[in-house]
């Protein structure tokens, strides 16, 4: 039964599902996108996300809590110096978990779990679908279109 069970414990103790979580949490902050298991790209997302946001307020306090979680320096100064800067104004949702199919070897089931903000792919394709027109299914942009140029004839 699962009473209780707020989270996905992914078959570990604590301690090694912290130390997990918290080299997989250094390793997304250093390279920008992992991959690794269905289940571990989610428990990671919530265990990263609330870091993304205290790091937006570079205080020492938030500094020290971060590292409390992470233990890594490096890690800690990426976060709060090009991370928080890019994240500033975004209010949640920092990572995307994106499904890759499944492991040869057992089956598993695979993701890419990557921060939003450092992905050209999908901000590059959100400029180009703001320029275009709407286009609808009543004829509004080319019958109009038509129906201009017909009575521009006629006034001739």
């Amino acid at each position: 039964m699962r009473h209780g069970k707020k989270f996905n414990h992914l078959g570990r103790k604590k301690g090694h599902r912290r130390a997990l979580l918290s080299n997989m949490a250094i390793e997304l902050i250093k390279h920008k996108r992992i991959r690794t298991t269905l289940a571990k790209a989610k428990a990671l997302r919530v265990y990263v996300e609330p870091l993304i946001t205290k790091s937006k307020s570079n205080t020492t306090h938030s500094r020290r809590v971060v590292f409390s979680y992470l233990q890594n320096k490096d890690a800690v100064t990426e976060l709060f110096g090009t991370v928080s800067a890019a994240v500033g104004d975004r209010p949640g949702g920092y990572t995307r978990v994106i499904r890759t199919g499944f492991r040869l070897s057992d089956g598993a089931e695979m993701a890419l779990i990557e921060l939003v903000d450092f992905n050209d792919v999908y901000s590059v394709a959100k400029t180009e679908t703001k320029s275009r027109r709407r286009r609808t299914r009543r004829g509004g942009g080319a019958a109009k279109g038509a129906a201009a140029a017909v009575a521009a004839g006629e006034e001739e």
